[in-house]
C-alpha cells in the first residue's frame, strides 16, 4: 500500500505529465521529474498523437458548432481549447464540457455570438444521449388528476432533459439546422428562441420551446409545484397559454415523474 507521501508524488506527477502534453507551461515549482521527459525525442510524437485526439473528439461532440465555422477553424480553437482543459476522463465522449464558456471569451468567435450557444446545444445533446435511462410521464397521468392535485404537484423533469433560452438570438434554428446538415439559415427570423434537448426513449430529440415554457421547466427543476410553476411561466411570458405550454412539454417527453404534496392539503382553500 502506498503512502499519502508517495501518492501525492503520484497524483503530482500526473498532473504535471497532463500540463506538458497540452503544451501548458510548468509552474516554477512544477519540475516534479517531468522535465527530462519532455526533451526525450519520442515524447513530441506522442504528444502530438494526444493532441490530435483531443482535437479529433472536440470536432466529433460538438458537431454544429464545426459545420458552422469549418474544419480549419474548429481545429485551431481546439488546439487552444485543449491548452487550458486537459480531458478529465479516458472517455473522450465526454471531452469538451467547457468548450461552449470557452468559445465565449475566445476572440476569433466574437464574431458569431450565436456561436457559445450553439456549442451549447451540442454539448446538451452529449448529455442528453449518456444520461440514465427514464421512462417519459404520460400525459394521461397528468390529465387524470383533480384540480386539487395539479395545483400541489411536483414535476421532475426527465433525467435526461436539458433546456436554456436564448435571448435576442435564434440560436436553436441556427443549431438545428447545422447539426441535421442542412446549414441553410438565409430565413431565419433574429430573434430569442429557447430549446429542449431530450431523449425520452431511443433517440435524442430536441424542440423549440418558448421562454414561458423554460421557466416552467426551471421551476419544476426547483422542487415547486404544479401552481408554482404556472406562476413562473406567466411572469416570463404574461401571454403564456398554460395548457398549450404543458401539452407541449409532456409530448417531448420533458417530465419523468409526478408526486403529489400531500402536506399542502391543509393549506388548499
Amino acid at each position: 500500500m502506498k503512502s499519502p507521501t508517495a501518492s501525492g508524488r503520484l497524483y503530482r506527477f500526473q498532473e504535471q505529465f497532463a500540463r506538458v502534453l497540452a503544451d501548458v507551461p510548468l509552474p516554477d515549482d512544477g519540475d516534479n521529474g517531468v522535465a527530462p521527459l519532455v526533451t526525450h525525442p519520442g515524447f513530441a510524437v506522442y504528444r502530438n498523437t494526444v493532441r490530435k485526439g483531443c482535437i479529433d473528439a472536440l470536432v466529433a461532440n460538438y458537431p454544429a458548432v464545426a459545420r458552422l465555422v469549418g474544419q480549419e477553424w474548429m481545429r485551431a480553437a481546439a488546439a487552444e481549447f485543449i491548452r487550458i482543459h486537459a480531458p478529465r476522463s479516458p472517455l473522450l465522449l465526454e471531452y469538451g464540457a467547457e468548450f461552449a464558456a470557452f468559445l465565449k471569451t475566445f476572440e476569433p468567435a466574437a464574431e458569431l455570438p450565436y456561436l457559445a450557444g450553439v456549442a451549447r446545444l451540442d454539448r446538451f445533446w452529449t448529455e442528453a444521449h449518456f444520461a440514465r435511462d427514464e421512462s417519459p410521464l404520460a400525459a394521461e397521468r397528468v390529465a387524470a388528476l383533480g384540480q386539487d392535485d395539479l395545483a400541489r404537484a411536483r414535476l421532475r423533469p426527465h433525467a435526461s432533459a436539458r433546456w436554456a433560452w436564448f435571448d435576442e438570438l435564434p440560436v436553436f434554428s441556427v443549431w438545428s439546422r447545422n447539426r441535421n446538415g442542412t446549414g441553410d439559415a438565409g430565413d431565419i427570423a433574429w430573434h430569442g428562441e429557447g430549446a429542449l434537448v431530450v431523449r425520452p426513449r431511443d433517440s435524442v430529440q430536441a424542440i423549440a420551446i418558448a421562454c414561458a415554457d423554460v421557466a416552467f421547466l426551471e421551476a419544476c427543476a426547483a422542487g415547486r409545484t404544479l401552481a408554482e410553476a404556472a406562476l413562473a411561466a406567466l411572469e416570463a411570458d404574461g401571454a403564456a397559454d398554460l395548457a398549450q405550454s404543458m401539452a407541449r412539454l409532456l409530448a417531448a417527453g420533458a417530465f419523468g415523474h409526478i408526486k403529489i404534496d400531500d402536506s399542502l392539503s391543509e393549506a388548499l382553500p
